[in-house]
C-alpha cells in the first residue's frame, strides 16, 4: 500500500498537477518552420507548468518538506475547509488560463498528455468538492492526528539551530491544524456522517498514545543532542531548546490533543456498531461512485467491478490448487488455507527477535532481486531503500505494510514500513511478495524513477494515481516471479494469497458500499476465499469501510498493465522489448489509465 503517495498534504486535496514531457531541443532544432513552433509551444507550456506547480507547492509547507526543501520550514498546511476552497479556486483559475493561453490542436502528443492530465485532475477535484462532509476527517488509517507526529519525526530533518527552532514552531502549528480538523469533524457529525465505532475506538487509543507528547519530545531531544555532538550548537543552547520544546508541547500540542480526545469520547457512542458502507449516508451512493472513478480512473460501475472480482477469485483459486497439489498436501483448498495460516513453520516468533527476523529476511529478498533489475528495466532508480518497523504510536495489529517515498534528491531514503506488533498476523509466506510490492520493482522503483525523471517537468514527477501506483505494485509481485523470485513453493502460494487478496477487495469493497454488506458479511467472504489471518482480515475490512473505493485500484490497475503488455507483445512479436515496455510504463510518471494506454500505444507505433 502506498501511503498517500507518501507526501503528507492537505486531506481531500489532489496534489501534483500534471505536467508534460520535454521534447529534445537538439532534435527539434534540426527541423524547420512548423517544428520550431512546436518547440516554442513546448518551452512555453513547460515554463507555465513549472511556475504553476511552484505556486501550488507553496500552499503546502508539508509538501515542500516532503520533497526535501526547507521553504516555510516552521509552518504546516492550513487544514481548514476554507483553505481547500481557496485551492480549488486556484485550480479553476489555472485551468482557465491554460485553455486560454495554449492552443491544444497545435501541441505535440507529449504536451497534449500533460494538458489532458491537468484538466482531468482539476475536473476530478471539482467533482469531489461536492462530497466534503463524506470523507471522514479522523479514522484509523489516514488521520492527521498520527500523520503529523510521524511526519515531524521522519521528515523534519534537523541540521542546524534554525531547523530545530522551526521544529518547535511546527509543534505549535500542529496544534492549530488539529484544532481546524476537530472543527471539520464536528461539522461532519452534525451532518450525520460519523465513521464506524471501531474507527473511533482506534483513533481514541492512538490519541491517548500521543496525548502526553512523549514521542515528539524524545525525537526532539535526540535531534538536539545530535546538534551538540556535531558541534552545531552549545550545551547551553541545547538546554534552552529542550525547555522550549517541552513548553511548546505543554502549551500547544497537549491541549489540542486533549480537546480532540474529549470530542472523540463524547461522540463515540453515537457511532454505529455494525455499519454498512458509505451508502448509508445522505448522497453516499453518489460519493461512492465518485470514489470509484477517482481510484480506478475509469467509468466502471460498482456492479462491473464486483463481477471482475468474482471472476478473478475463481481464476486464482485454480492456480492455488495447482500449488497445493505440487507440495503434496492431502486435503481440499480450505484445509490448505488453514494449514498455511496456522502451522508454526510459516511464522516468526512473536518476539523482538522474530520481528527483526522479518525485517532482515525482507531486506534480503530485496537485495537479491535488485541485481536482476537491469535485465528488465532500462531506467533504474538512484534512491536507496530501507525496511523499518512502524512507530509504536501508529502501529496496528495486522495492518497492511506501506511505502513512504524518499526525497527527489535522495537525501532521505524511501522506506518500506511494516506493522509488527502481532507476528501471528505476519506470515512468512506472503512476506516475499509484499516486499517486492512495496520495494523493488514496486512502489520504491516506480515513485523514485518518477521523482528522478529529468525529461519531464516537475509536475509529472510528483503526480499520483492509486490505480497506476497500486496497479504497478501488484503487477510487480507477478513480475518478480519472472525475475526468479518465489523459489519456495509456499512463498509462491503466498504470492497468490496476495493476488487473491486484491481480487477479494473488488468483491468486498463494492459489497460494503454498493450492496449493503455488513462488516460480518465481508469478513465471511474474505475468510472463505483466502488463507489470510483473522486479524489481518478484520483490519482489511475495517480499512475498506473508511476508505471507500481505494481497495479497488490494485487489481483494476494490474489488469490494465497486463492487458497493455499483452497488446504490445501481440502487436510487436519478436520486436517486443520488455525493458522498453517497462520504461514506457514508468518513464512518464503516474497517469490515469486512459492516458497510460495512449502512451503505450504510441510506443508500440514507434517500435513498428
Amino acid at each position: 500500500m502506498l501511503n498517500s503517495n507518501s507526501v503528507i498534504m492537505k486531506k481531500n486535496i489532489t496534489t501534483g498537477i500534471a505536467t508534460s514531457f520535454f521534447i529534445s531541443f537538439l532534435l527539434l532544432a534540426s527541423c524547420k518552420e512548423e517544428p520550431k513552433v512546436e518547440v516554442d509551444q513546448t518551452v512555453a507550456l513547460n515554463k507555465w507548468f513549472n511556475e504553476k506547480y511552484e505556486e501550488q507547492l507553496q500552499m503546502s509547507p508539508l509538501g515542500l518538506t516532503a520533497q526535501g526543501r526547507k521553504d516555510q520550514y516552521d509552518k504546516i498546511d492550513d487544514l481548514s475547509k476554507a483553505a481547500e476552497e481557496k485551492e480549488l479556486a486556484w485550480s479553476a483559475n489555472a485551468t482557465k488560463e491554460l485553455k486560454e493561453k495554449f492552443d491544444y490542436d497545435k501541441l505535440n502528443d507529449a504536451d497534449k498528455t500533460s494538458y489532458d492530465l491537468w484538466v482531468y485532475q482539476y475536473e476530478t477535484l471539482k467533482e469531489g468538492s461536492k462530497f466534503k462532509n463524506l470523507d471522514y476527517v479522523f479514522d484509523q488509517m489516514r488521520g492527521m492526528h498520527t500523520r503529523l507526529p510521524s511526519y515531524l519525526i521522519n521528515f523534519h530533518k534537523v541540521d542546524s539551530l534554525s531547523d530545530m527552532n522551526a521544529y518547535i514552531s511546527r509543534i505549535k502549528e500542529a496544534s492549530r491544524g488539529i484544532d481546524q480538523l476537530v472543527v471539520r469533524a464536528k461539522e461532519q457529525a452534525a451532518a450525520g456522517n460519523l465513521p464506524p465505532k471501531f474507527a473511533f475506538n482506534t483513533v481514541i487509543a492512538q490519541t491517548k498514545s500521543l496525548e502526553d507528547g512523549a514521542p515528539l519530545l524524545n525525537d526532539m531531544s535526540g535531534k538536539i543532542d545530535a546538534l551538540v555532538t556535531s558541534k552545531k550548537i552549545t550545551a547551553e543552547q541545547a538546554t534552552s531548546l529542550k525547555v522550549q520544546a517541552e513548553k511548546a508541547l505543554s502549551d500547544y500540542f497537549i491541549p489540542s490533543y486533549e480537546k480532540l480526545l474529549a470530542w472523540l469520547e463524547s461522540e463515540v457512542d453515537n457511532a454505529e456498531e455494525t455499519p454498512t458502507g458509505v451508502s448509508r449516508h445522505e448522497n453516499g451512493k453518489e460519493f461512492y461512485n465518485h470514489r470509484l472513478k477517482v481510484f480506478t480512473t475509469t467509468d466502471m460501475t460498482a456492479e462491473e467491478i464486483h463481477e471482475v472480482g468474482l471472476q478473478e477469485v475463481a481464476r486464482i483459486k485454480g492456480e492455488m490448487m495447482a500449488i497445493k497439489e505440487k507440495v503434496g498436501f492431502d486435503g481440499d483448498l480450505n484445509a490448505f488455507f488453514k494449514f498455511v495460516n496456522t502451522d508454526p513453520q510459516f511464522f516468526f516468533p512473536n518476539t523482538d527477535e522474530g520481528r527483526q527476523g522479518y525485517l532482515d529476511e525482507s531486506t534480503k529478498y530485496l537485495d537479491d532481486l535488485i541485481k536482476k533489475l537491469p535485465d528488465y528495466f532500462g531506467i533504474l532508480p538512484k534512491a536507496k531503500l530501507q525496511v523499518k518497523r512502524v512507530e509504536a504510536f501508529r502501529e496496528q495489529d495486522g495492518a497492511p505494510q506501506h511505502y513512504s517515498a524518499g526525497t527527489p534528491d535522495g537525501s532521505r531514503k524511501g522506506t518500506y514500513y511494516v506493522h509488527l506488533s502481532d507476528m501471528n498476523a505476519m506470515p512468512k509466506t506472503t512476506m516475499e511478495g509484499v516486499a517486492y510490492h512495496e520495494g523493488n520493482p514496486g512502489h520504491h522503483m516506480q515513485i523514485s524513477i518518477a521523482q528522478e525523471l529529468e525529461a519531464v517537468p516537475k509536475f509529472r514527477t510528483q503526480a499520483g494515481f492509486s490505480v497506476y501506483s497500486e496497479g504497478w505494485g501488484l503487477y510487480s509481485e507477478a513480475l518478480a516471479k519472472e525475475m526468479g523470485g518465489y523459489q519456495n513453493p509456499y512463498y509462491d502460494f503466498g504470492r497468490l494469497v496476495n493476488e487473491i487478496w486484491r481480487a477479494i477487495r473488488l468483491v468486498v469493497d463494492t459489497g460494503l458500499h454498493a450492496k449493503g454488506w455488513t462488516e460480518a458479511d465481508a469478513i465471511t467472504y474474505f475468510t472463505e476465499n483466502s488463507s489470510i489471518s483473522q486479524g489481518a482480515i478484520k483490519a482489511e475490512v475495517q480499512r475498506y469501510m473508511v476508505m471507500p473505493g481505494q481497495a479497488t485500484s490494485y487489481k483494476i490497475g494490474m489488469l490494465k498493465i497486463q492487458e497493455l503488455r499483452k497488446m504490445a507483445e501481440t502487436e510487436l512479436g519478436n520486436k517486443f522489448d520488455i525493458k522498453g515496455f517497462h520504461d514506457t510504463i514508468l518513464g512518464g510518471g503516474a497517469l490515469p489509465l486512459h492516458l497510460l494506454e495512449r502512451r503505450v500505444k504510441a510506443w508500440v507505433a514507434t517500435q513498428q
